[in-house]
């Protein structure tokens, strides 16, 4: 994957100085920009969470009422562990031992999802061109528009109406049809080029799409039947969706973040401003948030620095936020949930018509 679009690399002083205080903070703490014992203790508590769970509704089969409560936890159970573990370990944060971080992110294709496309989408295209139509592929939403640089069409009039909708079925769209896309035509996204794609990497993912299948499909229909299965899978997979979608968009597409149009493919910006441009944190202050969501809340900090991980990011909050002042850039950021949601909605009002 490739892009001719360049950011401005000269006279590139804030990022400088914000790259020095971080180094410090980690040197004068003797703080390792990894995960510490926190993020081992979480992964233990999720993955275990998650077996408990999958034993209670495929093998025990509790009441349909408690099954249904279960379904949902398990839809946020599976969204937490992509926030906390799949996630750093895709971005080689959680451990300073790249063989364990390589093991952990393959928690995604346990989950349905293939870190191969995951590392190609989201590390490189989302991380470096953020909001950029075309470039970032994780704001094309189909059936929704939400860049001005992105065509209008009859029925984006009607989006503020059913993105929740799209939300919900995000997840069990993407495991279960979008990856396969991907792997028969090699592209990332419609205008995009195409991909390398080793046969090592097409064998892990008909394996792991094949065993996900298993878990997931058959052996709960062996157990329960194919209509609890399907009701159940159905459930977690919105509650996963919205999960997983939400907590995207109100870190990017919110009335105060930009949505850039470029032109001669040049940036005017240098790269760490252009990330601060668009994007926001959300809720940073609610500690039960930010365990869920594995400090995705701080999706400022995140973006700046996405080899740190998410332990980090209440400190590193501090030293950016004053560096963003000392340089009089904006600074983006919500009280609470609530209120970066309604900014989000805001936009899909704007971009319907």
């Amino acid at each position: 994957m490739s892009s001719s679009i360049k950011f401005n690399n000269v006279n590139t002083l804030f990022s400088k100085s914000l790259k020095f205080k971080i180094n410090d903070y980690f040197k004068s703490t003797y703080k390792k920009k990894t995960g510490n014992r926190r993020i081992f203790i979480k992964a233990a508590v999720l993955l275990t969470t998650f077996a408990l769970l999958y034993t209670v509704l495929v093998f025990v089969q509790p009441h349909w009422a408690i099954g249904v409560v279960l379904c949902a936890l398990f839809g946020a159970n599976l969204a937490a562990i992509g926030f906390n573990i799949m996630h750093d370990a895709g971005h080689n944060s959680f451990s300073d031992n790249k063989n364990l971080n390589t093991a952990l992110s393959y928690t995604l294709n346990l989950l349905g999802g293939n870190i191969y496309f995951w590392k190609l989408k989201h590390n490189i295209a989302h991380h470096t061109y953020t909001n950029i139509d075309g470039e970032d592929h994780d704001i094309e939403v189909k059936f929704m528009r939400i860049h001005h640089d992105q065509q209008l069409k009859k029925h984006h009039r009607y989006q503020s109406f059913y993105f929740i909708f799209l939300y919900g079925v995000s997840y069990l769209a993407w495991i279960f049809y979008q990856d396969y896309e991907k792997y028969f035509r090699q592209k990332m996204g419609i205008t995009s080029d195409k991909f390398h794609f080793p046969v090592r990497e097409r064998v892990i993912f008909w394996t792991s799409k094949i065993l996900h299948f298993a878990l997931f499909v058959v052996i709960p229909i062996v157990y329960v039947g194919w209509l609890p299965t399907l009701v159940g899978l159905g459930i977690a997979g919105a509650v996963c969706g919205i999960s997983l979608a939400t907590v995207f968009q109100l870190a990017h597409v919110v009335s105060e973040t930009e949505f850039k149009t470029i032109d001669e493919s040049k940036v005017e910006e240098e790269w760490m401003i252009h990330q601060i441009q668009s994007t926001a944190n959300f809720a940073t202050t609610n500690n039960v948030l930010t365990w869920l969501l594995g400090g995705l809340n701080f999706q400022v900090e995140h973006h700046l620095f996405p080899r740190i991980s998410h332990v980090h990011y209440p400190a590193l909050n501090k030293i950016v936020q004053q560096t963003c002042k000392e340089y009089n850039i904006q600074y983006i950021e919500f009280k609470s949930f609530r209120q970066a949601f309604m900014s989000h909605v805001k936009v899909i009002q704007a971009m319907s018509r």
